[in-house]
């Protein structure tokens, strides 16, 4: 098996691949916190497609954190040989307040 790099096409699945993400959550309570992320390898799901679970914390703002636990969409193809997943969820409340997450991780190689 050949190695597949971060920019290399492939039609199919790839296994024990990952997404990251950088994003920014929802205003609360006038301030935002910013969403780094890195998801899980894949999750293949019964129709044979795959999801991702990711779980962590946004960055300290405003005096505190707020952590998450979240499973992204099935997989939708991008063209190139290449995918995404759309991710949405709600932090933890902290403050007496939380955050909505949402958006689409970077693309990872394979097409399904």
């Amino acid at each position: 098996m050949r190695n597949i790099g971060k920019d290399d096409f492939v039609i199919g699945f790839v296994p024990n691949h990952n997404h990251g993400s950088v994003d920014y959550t929802g205003v609360s309570e006038g301030h935002v916190h910013q969403c780094l992320d890195v998801t899980s390898p894949p999750i293949m799901t019964k129709d044979g497609g795959h999801i991702h679970y990711t779980e962590g914390y946004v960055l300290f703002e405003e005096g505190h954190v707020h952590h998450y636990k979240a499973y992204s969409s099935p997989a939708i193809p991008v063209g190139e040989g290449m995918h995404v997943h759309y991710y949405e969820f709600q932090t933890t409340v902290e403050n007496g307040h939380s955050h909505h997450v949402k958006g689409v991780d970077h693309p990872a190689p394979g097409t399904k």
